[in-house]
């Protein structure tokens, strides 16, 4: 079983705690790439979970959307994937070249999206997450397509000090990625998050968010799971709502970052953006109201 209990400045590797549901998003990447309808590809997801070696999160993605396997209840993790790649596509088109992607985990997007010339990714995450990911990919003998900086550093700690030190310009308009972390977050953790990001953002800058709207509904959510998961579910009693943070107080940073002046768009829910990309069966309906608390958004500060 991975232990899931969260304690004041605890730290995971890949296969533990927080770390493991990187690897669970890998394994839903995988099957989303090898879909005949894919909305996003990402051709390193599997090589993640081969090269981890856990064998629950290789028989997640090799059961695929077979009956008893929990990723046969939703596509909300591609749809979440082909948002956040489409705002990338976007950013670096407007002329973009400085991406920040907080808690990156295994995300590939600096190796697998055309990036143009001069790009410089900056991906911050637990030192034992970030060092699987690239001793993964070099041993494949995969290069970035863009700079790419590793920032090792845990995000309740002074990640804009850490992120400066690596060569980040606050002068320069950034693109930020905050996808599947927010949960992982105290409310005042978030708070904090988004109050960083706006300091260290210069005019012209925009990020794209997975948020909350309103406390998550725990019960409901492990009441889903367990519909989803039969017998033989290749995850056994690992339980991710162990590591969320169900806030009553939780605050919109979407209200957050228009009150300072950034110009907000938002997304919808997963139902709804999958909709928008063709996908009608992005969660199943029963799991419609879990769905409303999740909301997409971007929002960009004016260049002046």
């Amino acid at each position: 079983m991975t232990d899931s209990t969260r304690t004041d400045g605890d730290t995971w590797t890949i296969t533990t705690s927080v770390g493991f549901t990187a690897l669970l998003v890998a394994a839903a990447r995988a099957v989303e790439n090898e879909r005949p309808d894919a909305l996003a590809h990402d051709p390193f997801a599997r090589v993640f979970l081969e090269a981890a070696g856990d064998p629950r999160a290789i028989a997640l993605a090799d059961a695929g959307d077979g009956a008893g396997n929990p990723m046969a209840a939703t596509r909300h993790l591609g749809v979440r994937t082909r948002f956040f790649d489409d705002f990338v596509r976007g950013a670096v088109t407007a002329g973009a070249r400085q991406i920040v992607i907080l808690a990156a985990g295994l995300d590939s997007r600096a190796y697998r999206l055309d990036l143009p010339a001069g790009t410089v990714v900056y991906e911050l995450d637990q030192p034992e997450v970030l060092a699987f990911k690239e001793e993964t990919l070099a041993a494949r003998g995969a290069t970035p397509v863009a700079g790419l900086r590793h920032v090792p550093v845990d995000l309740r700690d002074d990640w804009p000090a850490a992120l400066r030190s690596s060569g980040f310009d606050d002068a320069a308009p950034t693109t930020w990625l905050v996808e599947g972390l927010l949960p992982y977050l105290p409310a005042a953790a978030q708070v904090l998050l988004f109050e960083r990001i706006v300091e260290l953002s210069a005019p012209g800058s925009r990020v794209a968010v997975e948020g909350q709207n309103g406390p998550l509904d725990l019960d409901g959510f492990r009441a889903i799971t367990a519909k989803y998961s039969q017998k033989g579910n290749p995850l056994g009693d690992f339980d991710v709502t162990s590591l969320f943070v169900a806030d009553e107080d939780r605050s919109d940073p979407a209200e957050f970052l228009t009150a300072q002046g950034w110009t907000v768009t938002r997304a919808g829910n997963p139902v709804e953006l999958g909709r928008s990309y063709g996908v009608q069966d992005t969660v199943p309906a029963d799991a419609s109201l879990m769905a409303d608390t999740i909301g997409y958004f971007t929002a960009a500060l004016p260049a002046g």
